[in-house]
Parts: structure tokens; C-alpha cells; sequence
């Protein structure tokens, strides 16, 4: 338990320093800007376990940076652990080809900014940075994931790493490999898993695949699958991850519905 306590004490020392900073500045801060209240958010069960060595290793090497004055941005609260897990797993996703190019970091935070806005993807980039330096270790950190988080912040998680692996017009394959591999440890049901893979990678039965059935079930089993999936991917069952990740993730309902549509006009269903 001591490597949490030294945690503990560094994520202090960060708010207390950048507190100080911010009092000595002849530059007028806004209230809700700072790595203080971000780390403050971020003070969940990810702390532990392999997500808290990772985020202890890089929360130390931005405090050095910080005391250096390095680091100088404003920017929302990032949300805790959902955040959190999601920049780890970015990272890994990223590393999955053996290396890390600047413009996949041009891709994520790309991504970051669509999903979260401008400030927030700045802070969450400079973590990044930290984290992508790391040995991560995928079956650790996913079942960890699996044990704390709900089911749907976890299909929220993938169809997130679904959306960075593609954020340069392709998925390959190793990157796809490891997301299957991220969902396994992750508690994540094959068929959940293929119908997020369905939204990205377009085949003849995606329609079908996202709503976890098959081109020879009946009309009544398709109605009730949409129903089911309507209820599974609504955007409310990760309203308490905040208003930003709700309006992300009503890109999953929609690929639902549009799944549903298609088979309708193709069937001719009412």
C-alpha cells in the first residue's frame, strides 16, 4: 500500500505547487482551469492497481515539469476514471504497431477535441504523452477496468478506441486484434464486442452484426434485437460519465437505428 500513499502525496504536492503558482501569477486564471481540480477528478479506484502505477509514473514526471514551469494551461476537469481509462488504453492502442507517430498524436487529439473540447484535449494530450512512455500491461489494466467500471461505460470505452484506431481512415488489423483483446479482459461479450466492430468495419450483414442477430432471423427476432439494442446503447446509461461523453455516445444509437432502418427497408418491415 505504500506505493498508493506516494501517489497520494504527489497528486497533493501538484495541487499545492500549482495552486502557488497560480497566486503568484500577475495573470488572471479562470476558477475552473488547472491541473489541480483535473487531479482532484481523477481520484478514483483508477489510483490503484496497474492504472495507478502508470498515472503515478507520469502524474511524478509532469510534477517535475510543472516545478520547471513547463507546463502552462487551463482546461476543464477531465471526469475521473473513465477519462483516465480511456488515455491508457489510447496509448496502447496507439503502441500497437511498435511505434508512435506524431500525427497519430495529431489523430487523438483530434479525437480528443471533437469529444471533449479544446481544453480538456489539451490536458489529456500532455498525459498521454507520460503514459504512451510506459510498459503497459493490456490483460492488468483491462480486467481492472472490467472489475470497477459498468458494463456500459465499457462498450462506451471501445467504441471510443474503435473511433481513435480509425481516426486516419484505416483499421488494421493488429489494432483491431488488440481491442479484442482489451474487451475479452474487459468482461466484454463477443457478440457486444462485434456489434461495435460492426459500426466501423462495413461489411454485407453489418446491419445485422450491430444488432447482434443474423440475416435469417425472423421479422419479430429483428424488431426485438433493435428494441433490446435501443435500450442496451442508450445514450442516458452513461449520463453520470458527463454531458460530453452522453452526446458521444449517442454515435452508438444512431448506427443502431440507421442498423434497423436498413433491414426494415430491405424487408419491407413496418
Amino acid at each position: 500500500m505504500g506505493w498508493i500513499l506516494t501517489i497520494v502525496i504527489i497528486l497533493i504536492l501538484i495541487g499545492y505547487f500549482y495552486n502557488r503558482s497560480e497566486m503568484g501569477s500577475s495573470k488572471k486564471k479562470k476558477s475552473s482551469g488547472g491541473y489541480a481540480k483535473w487531479i482532484g477528478g481523477g481520484l478514483g479506484w483508477a489510483f490503484g492497481g496497474p492504472i495507478g502505477g502508470i498515472l503515478g509514473f507520469a502524474f511524478g514526471k509532469m510534477f517535475e515539469d510543472l516545478q520547471a514551469g513547463t507546463y502552462e494551461h487551463e482546461g476543464q476537469t477531465l471526469q475521473g476514471d473513465f477519462r483516465l481509462s480511456l488515455l491508457v488504453l489510447s496509448a496502447a492502442v496507439m503502441k500497437a504497431d511498435g511505434s508512435v507517430k506524431k500525427s497519430e498524436l495529431d489523430y487523438v487529439k483530434r479525437f480528443f477535441i471533437n469529444n471533449f473540447g479544446i481544453n480538456s484535449a489539451e490536458q489529456s494530450i500532455l498525459m498521454l504523452r507520460e503514459i504512451i512512455k510506459q510498459d503497459i500491461n493490456i490483460q492488468d489494466v483491462s480486467r481492472q477496468i472490467g472489475q470497477f467500471m459498468d458494463y456500459p461505460a465499457r462498450l462506451q470505452l471501445l467504441h471510443y478506441l474503435f473511433g481513435i484506431a480509425q481516426a486516419d481512415g484505416q483499421l488494421p488489423l493488429n489494432e483491431v486484434n488488440l481491442i479484442r483483446t482489451i474487451a475479452s479482459f474487459m468482461g466484454v461479450s463477443s457478440s457486444d464486442f462485434d456489434s461495435i466492430k460492426a459500426m466501423f468495419v462495413k461489411e454485407i450483414d453489418s446491419a445485422y452484426k450491430i444488432l447482434e442477430i443474423s440475416p435469417e432471423s425472423s421479422d419479430n427476432e429483428v424488431k426485438k434485437a433493435y428494441r433490446d439494442m435501443a435500450i442496451k446503447y442508450h445514450p442516458d446509461k452513461v449520463s453520470h460519465l458527463g454531458e460530453d461523453v452522453r452526446k458521444a455516445a449517442e454515435a452508438k444509437f444512431k448506427e443502431v437505428a440507421a442498423a434497423y432502418e436498413k433491414i426494415k427497408q430491405e424487408r419491407n418491415l413496418r
